[in-house]
């Protein structure tokens, strides 16, 4: 696409991991000439440590309240960003009410099994280790991820094109993605 857009507001992709938030993002991003950022990697840089490190040396607790931290830093840029977030951003109420409250939500739904069948290396993903726990996990998350979301879109036997083009058209008929001004 040769059109350039800028969105009027930040936007978060939300979902269990696997759902392909990263992927989908900057696909969007790339269609659209907008900045994303994944927030994981973006953690990891500005912490300068790799999240199970973070999750081993503080707990699950202080990686939290890094990605809590990391969440209200991307939601108050001057620009507005794409942010694909982690798939445990819903666990903590701050981070859905500074997704409510700051942005609009995509929720890119999947289940769990379709979700291991994406992910081609295991070890980066101990939950996926066991699947009924992931399957469980899933479930759990479900209601939150629906809770915040604005808009959600069923990732199941899509490709990233597909699921972004889907994005991509739900953020403008929302007039969050708008042509830029020449």
């Amino acid at each position: 696409m040769s059109e350039r857009y800028e969105l009027t507001r930040p936007v978060f992709l939300i979902g269990f991991m696997g759902a392909g938030k990263t992927s989908v993002a900057r696909r969007v991003a790339r269609d659209a000439g907008i900045a994303s950022v994944d927030l994981d990697t973006y953690l990891e840089r500005r912490e300068g440590r790799r999240i199970k490190d973070i999750f081993a040396e503080d707990g699950e607790e202080g990686f939290r309240a890094i990605e809590t931290d990391v969440l209200e830093e991307l939601a108050a840029k001057d620009d507005p960003l794409l942010v694909s977030c982690g798939g445990g951003i819903v666990t903590q109420a701050r981070n859905c009410a500074i997704l409510a409250e700051r942005g609009l939500v995509v929720h890119l739904r999947v289940d769990a099994d379709e979700a291991a069948s994406r992910i081609s290396d295991m070890s980066s993903r101990p939950l996926f280790q066991d699947i009924e726990a992931a399957r469980r996990r899933c479930a759990e998350r479900l209601p939150q991820y629906e809770a915040v979301a604005d808009l959600t879109i069923d990732t199941a036997g899509k490709s990233i094109a597909v699921t972004a083009g889907k994005v991509f058209h739900a953020l403008k008929e929302r007039g969050v993605l708008c042509q830029r001004p020449e």
